[in-house]
């Protein structure tokens, strides 16, 4: 039976990153990250419930995230589940699954307010950078037919 194991979420840091580099030389950075979830009650009654979760940045991600954020910035994180099993001194078996990061994208702005752009991965992902880009390829284009036809004197080329 096939398997599939993928999760996305969006939330905000509940601590400043803990950055460390494994013995290969990898950088490696856990963080917390609080979602909420609003919804109605039986009653009719928005609540509002706070799930946590322990996240494992690897690699380049980690670095971003060392440098760029700090509790109570907003991410979205995409990865998949992992569990991991430990014994206790006292012979108590334990478990707990965390999320283990393959795309982050960080939706605040450097200075924490929320702006909806952010880098991801070696890129912005949205927002301001996108929006430059767009304007620099436009600019000067003629903005209605009628423009088109008067500047260029040629007919509609379709």
């Amino acid at each position: 039976m096939a398997s599939f194991n993928k999760v996305v979420l969006v939330g905000n840091m509940t601590r400043d990153p803990e950055f460390r580099t494994i013995a290969n030389g990898t950088p490696v950075v856990e963080v917390g990250l609080a979602v909420n979830e609003r919804r109605r009650d039986a009653g009719g009654n928005a609540v509002e419930e706070t799930s946590f979760f322990d996240v494992t940045v690897w690699s380049r991600n980690a670095e971003i995230i060392r440098d760029y954020t700090r509790k109570g910035s907003p991410l979205l994180v995409e990865g998949h589940l992992k569990q991991d099993v430990w014994e206790q001194p006292d012979g108590q078996k334990r478990s707990k699954i965390k999320i283990i990061a393959e795309r982050v994208v960080l939706l605040g702005s450097r200075d924490g307010a929320s702006s909806g752009g952010g880098y991801q991965q070696g890129g912005y992902s949205q927002g301001g950078y996108q929006q430059q880009q767009r304007e620099q390829r436009f600019q000067g284009a003629p903005q209605s037919v009628d423009e088109y036809s008067q500047d260029s004197g040629e007919d509609i080329p379709f």
